[in-house]
């Protein structure tokens, strides 16, 4: 404890010290708010909804305000792509699969919209599982206490095998996948993304980190010819984001390892002399992360373009987006 030293003080505190006033604020400059510039006015409000409404009439009455003028920005962004004939690439982590979305993707490359798919090492497993069975994702809490999460023979044996097909003949996962899906004539082929793909000429890359993947903990894996093949995939994906300016880069729900080979292509392109300056990237997740904000929508357009982020559930987001995209395009058609 400090010592008094003097009546007047008390811990420190000057007693003699004057109680402030409150400040007097009959001095304060103001403006008439007719004349001030504003960011929001009635004319960007939503409209009323009624029953019935179509979508592009959803869309329509939505605010021009944030998410919802972003949203409709990145509609608008595919829409032009598409027409203009320039590219239109997805990236996206394999939790959009095991929800259920691939028929909205098989879709749009159906329509001739998805002109590129890049994916993780766990979009080759979900995918080839649906395919296989029609289901995929086990639980993982009532396996893992007896060591067998991801011991599923068929899944091990089939794309174990398949990526040494690929390096073998020089290939990439992608594509030999695909192509052995089709050959198996697996009884939910119409459901999966890289069937789809392989029979409609789409090229997917498979981006794979060693031990990520319950294949990797099988007998049967490769390293070397898992390392050959994903490597070919990512000189592929490199051709492709060559031909990204003017186009557009969707990206959905991969945290960390997409936004970081997307940033990696976009660096050998640009180095290589491809002129890849102007083009919209659109990151899609349930929450903000920094290598997509960073990596995806940030950095590759300092050199022009546009990024967007939305937030939202990759089931509810999608068929939303997707829907959007052909609403719109019909309409111009």
């Amino acid at each position: 404890m400090r010592s008094c030293g003097a009546a007047n003080f008390w811990f420190g505190i000057n007693l003699d010290m004057s109680y402030p006033e409150p400040i007097d604020p009959s001095g304060l400059k103001t403006y008439s708010l007719y004349d001030r510039p504003s960011k929001v006015t009635v004319s960007d409000f939503a409209r009323s909804v009624s029953p019935g409404l179509k979508l592009r009439d959803f869309l329509e009455l939505l605010p021009k305000q944030l998410a919802a003028k972003d949203f409709k920005d990145v509609v608008h962004a595919v829409c032009t792509a598409v027409r203009n004939d320039r590219m239109v690439l997805l990236a996206m982590g394999a939790h959009v699969i095991k929800v259920g979305l691939n028929p909205i993707l098989i879709e749009l490359m159906e329509r001739g919209i998805l002109a590129g798919i890049a994916l993780n090492g766990a979009g080759i497993i979900h995918d080839s599982e649906i395919a296989m069975a029609g289901k995929t994702s086990e639980d993982v809490a009532s396996v893992l206490g007896e060591g067998q999460f991801g011991t599923a023979m068929e899944t091990g044996e089939f794309l174990n095998q398949s990526i040494c097909k690929a390096a073998q003949k020089g290939k990439g996962l992608g594509e030999t996948v695909g192509h052995a899906l089709l050959e198996e004539g697996f009884p939910y082929n119409s459901q999966s993304l890289l069937a789809s793909a392989a029979r409609l000429g789409v090229p997917v890359t498979v981006h794979v980190a060693l031990g990520t993947d319950i294949i990797h903990i099988h007998p049967s894996v490769d390293g070397a010819a898992t390392g050959k093949a994903s490597l070919y995939d990512f000189r592929l994906f490199c051709s492709l984001v060559a031909k990204l300016d003017q186009g557009v880069l969707l990206h959905i729900g991969s945290a960390v390892l997409l936004p970081e080979v997307f940033l990696k292509a976009l660096t050998l392109v640009r180095n290589l002399g491809c002129p890849v300056k102007k083009f919209t990237t659109a990151n899609f997740d349930f929450i903000r992360h920094y290598r997509p904000l960073t990596n995806v929508v940030h950095r590759p357009n300092l050199e022009g373009g546009q990024g967007f982020n939305l937030i939202g559930h990759h089931e509810i987001m999608l068929p939303l987006l997707a829907a959007s995209i052909l609403d719109s395009l019909e309409e111009i058609s």
